[in-house]
């Protein structure tokens, strides 16, 4: 039975706290949709940011690795692996080694020699593993190690024969 306020004739109504189950269901719809529309540029910017850090990474191994030859005046082979996008670095002495396998997502497409083209051999089916000896006291290969992510961006890492650098260069898609 309602009851009455004091000095007043109508029934006094409880005041109800809280949210309604539609109110719930509606938040979470725009919430979910909020999520469905930023998730893709999310995801681009995450593999972004993973080219970016895989690029410098093989630059910074291509350049211990010339280092490596220069300084300590010891062949260093450097061995690309485009299958599974693997580089190693082997010299005469036993205990040096470095290894480098790229982030999931990144691949090495393609070895480039001095000129811009893939080398046929690079786009084969079962592309070999690629051989690249830097000779103390000699000039650097003109090379470079063209990486390919998830969503088709591109960057080629490239060996300067005349300073012995790695250099990034972004590829525009054509």
């Amino acid at each position: 039975m309602p009851t009455l306020s004091a000095g007043s004739g109508s029934p006094r109504r409880r005041k109800s706290r809280g949210i309604t189950l539609l109110e719930m269901v509606v938040v979470v719809a725009i919430v979910g949709l909020i999520v469905g529309v930023s998730f893709p540029a999310v995801s681009a910017g995450i593999d972004s940011v993973r080219m970016v850090s895989a690029a410098d990474s093989v630059a910074a191994f291509l350049n211990a690795a010339v280092n490596r030859a220069q300084r300590r005046e010891e062949a260093v082979e450097l061995v690309i692996d485009l299958k599974t996008a693997h580089l190693s670095a082997y010299s005469n002495d036993p205990g040096f080694t470095r290894e480098l396998t790229l982030p999931e997502g990144i691949g090495i497409e393609a070895v480039l020699s001095g000129t811009a083209e893939p080398e046929a051999g690079d786009r084969a089916e079962e592309p070999l593993p690629r051989h690249i000896v830097l000779l103390p006291g000699g000039a650097v290969p003109g090379v470079g190690i063209q990486l390919l992510g998830k969503r088709g961006a591109r960057r080629i890492i490239r060996l300067d024969p005349m300073t012995g650098y790695p250099r990034v260069e972004g590829v525009r898609p054509s």
